[in-house]
């Protein structure tokens, strides 16, 4: 596992979450939008954690960071605290 497969996996799961809002915001109603949020919602959330804890992970165990991991990371946050957050 390398910094670009967790650039990657995290940038996904951010743009999935971004995508979500950006259809509940202007009020996308199709069946199939409906079907695949609720395929998709409970693995994304779980691998929004996972994805998290691995990227911390790498980060401590390989001490180096370049921008566009970081940025991911940072994003990767973000969106946590926001989805998380949207619970409580």
């Amino acid at each position: 596992m390398n910094n670009k497969w967790l650039m990657r996996a995290n940038f996904v799961i951010v743009a999935y979450f971004v995508i979500l809002y950006a259809f509940n915001y202007f009020k996308v109603d199709f069946v199939i939008v409906g079907v695949f949020r609720e395929i998709l919602t409970i693995p994304f959330l779980l691998a929004q954690v996972v994805f998290l804890f691995l990227s911390f992970r790498f980060l401590v165990k390989e001490n180096k960071l370049n921008f566009s991991f970081g940025l991911s990371l940072v994003l990767l946050i973000v969106c946590s605290v926001l989805t998380i957050g949207s619970f409580f």
